[in-house]
This record gives structure tokens, C-alpha cells and sequence, in this order.
């Protein structure tokens, strides 16, 4: 089991907005249009998309400043279901697959009361982003798995697409609607968490 974290199992989306809007003002950048390209990028490939002129350790450091700033004190929570879901998951048989930051990911989860994984699959890790399937085909290898029998829970298109990309299975969540090549779709993690425990077993 391969899960995606923020849209996924934390509601952090609005913290994302607002930490992108004010990484956005530094730079004199159109807010939109950076937090459209971080939703589908690493942020090391967002600096070079919209501001491909500026350091790009110096963007991630204001970045880094701004999100561990975010999860320390902003306010989030984990979607309904996700603590009762990942508690019943056996030792080994899952993993994180973010965009984010692994130290990042552990203060949220700490603070949500989440069990964290021993793989977590960060920006960092893998020499491409989503929607590459790098980061999906690391966590597989990690795990000792091949592709072919993993379970990706995903809730955007990008993140999606590096799950199919890598030859796994696919079921989105929390999603408006259900996203291009996905092999099933849930309104909410919730709903999906007794299919998910089921297609483990």
C-alpha cells in the first residue's frame, strides 16, 4: 500500500496555499500560478518553472522556513478514517509517497496522532518527481515488492499518473471527480478504507 500524504490522508491543501502565496510575494510572483505548478511538482522543479532566475538553494531554504513554520503551528488534521486505517496496516506491507519533506511529514503525523511507516518516500529520495514514476518504483524497491502488486492511493492527477506510469494499481480519493486512468474513485479516504484493507488482504 503506497500513499500519497497532503489531499490524501492530511487536510493540509489551504496551509499548502498559503505558505506557496507567501513564497510567491517574496519574489513578486503571481501566486496562482505558483501554488498551479507546485500542486504538480517537486518544489526544486517549481523554482525552475516560475522563477528559473532566482538560487534555487535560497528558494528552498525560504520554503523550507515558511512549511516548518506551517506544520509546527498551523492548523490541520487528518481526513476521517486515516488514523484508523493506517493503525490497521501490518509493519512493512505499506508506505509514504510525497512531494514533501520526510521531517516535515513526521511533525504533521506526530501532531495528527498518525502512525508513520518505516519507508517514507520524500522529494529528496528519487531522482524524479511525480508524475515520474521514480518515487513509486523507490517505494516498491524499498519494500520488496514488485510494482505490479502495489496498491496507490493518490488524489490528484500528477500523483495518479506516477502510480500507472510505475504499473501499479490505482484508486483515488477526495478528488472532485475522478481522475483520468485511475482504477477506482472514492469521494473520501474513508470510504475507500474498507476496500483498501480488503485488496491487502
Amino acid at each position: 500500500m503506497l500513499f500519497d500524504v497532503d489531499g490524501t490522508l492530511i487536510d493540509a491543501l489551504a496551509n499548502q496555499r498559503q505558505v506557496w502565496r507567501a513564497w510567491a510575494g517574496h519574489y513578486d510572483l503571481d501566486p496562482d500560478q505558483v501554488y498551479a505548478t507546485a500542486l504538480r511538482t517537486r518544489p526544486q522543479d517549481t523554482f525552475t518553472a516560475v522563477a528559473p532566475g532566482e538560487d534555487p538553494d535560497q528558494c528552498l531554504a525560504r520554503l523550507h522556513a515558511l512549511e516548518d513554520e506551517d506544520a509546527r503551528s498551523g492548523t490541520y488534521d487528518a481526513f476521517a478514517g486515516a488514523s484508523d486505517l493506517l493503525t490497521a496496516l501490518p509493519p512493512r506491507r505499506w508506505a509514504l509517497v510525497t512531494s514533501n519533506y520526510a521531517h516535515r511529514v513526521a511533525i504533521r503525523f506526530h501532531r495528527c496522532g498518525l502512525p508513520l511507516p518505516e519507508v517514507v518516500i520524500d522529494a529528496p529520495a528519487a531522482a524524479h518527481g511525480k508524475p515520474h514514476p521514480a518515487p513509486y518504483l523507490l517505494a516498491a524497491q524499498r519494500l520488496g515488492v514488485a510494482p505490479s502488486d502495489c496498491l496507490v492511493i493518490e488524489d490528484t492527477a500528477s500523483g495518479a499518473a506516477a502510480g500507472l506510469a510505475a504499473g501499479m494499481t490505482v484508486w483515488t480519493v477526495n478528488a472532485a471527480e475522478p481522475v483520468p486512468g485511475a482504477h477506482r474513485h472514492y469521494a473520501n479516504l474513508q470510504a475507500a478504507a474498507a476496500d483498501i484493507l480488503d485488496h491487502l488482504s
